[in-house]
């Protein structure tokens, strides 16, 4: 494990296992605001095969906009991201851990965000497991 992110796996197909990840995020008050599939990407660009590869992008408007109201640069960090990923017949969601990426800025405001969405997050992955 790593120190800026937290993982979890469900018995799912990715994208199977994305609809319940959206389902469970919408259960926090979170959203999915992008969706980069990398594996196609790869295969367009690249003519090369890999297994299913999704770089997701969650957000809560509130936090989002109670952040860059008071650091307007702290868009940077944004969104919390969330990747999905195909580890044999599972789908593994690794997800950013946001007191790690917003401790950067130092400042008490973005500290209070990130405390609420990793606590969030972290709700969302222990439904999830």
């Amino acid at each position: 494990m790593s120190n800026y992110c937290f993982s979890t796996s469900i018995d799912q197909p990715i994208d199977e296992a994305i609809e319940t990840l959206k389902a469970t995020l919408h259960n926090h008050k979170l959203g999915i605001v992008s969706d980069v599939n990398v594996q196609a990407i790869v295969k367009n660009k690249l003519d090369e095969d890999m297994t299913a590869y999704r770089i997701l992008g969650a957000c809560n408007p509130m936090l989002a906009k109670r952040m860059t109201d008071e650091v307007p640069q702290a868009g940077t960090l944004l969104p919390c991201t969330i990747i999905a990923r195909e580890d044999g017949s599972q789908t593994t969601f690794d997800f950013m851990d946001p007191m790690a990426v917003l401790s950067l800025a130092d400042n008490a405001i973005m500290n209070e965000v990130a405390e609420d969405a990793t606590a969030r997050l972290k709700a969302v992955v222990a439904e999830l497991g």
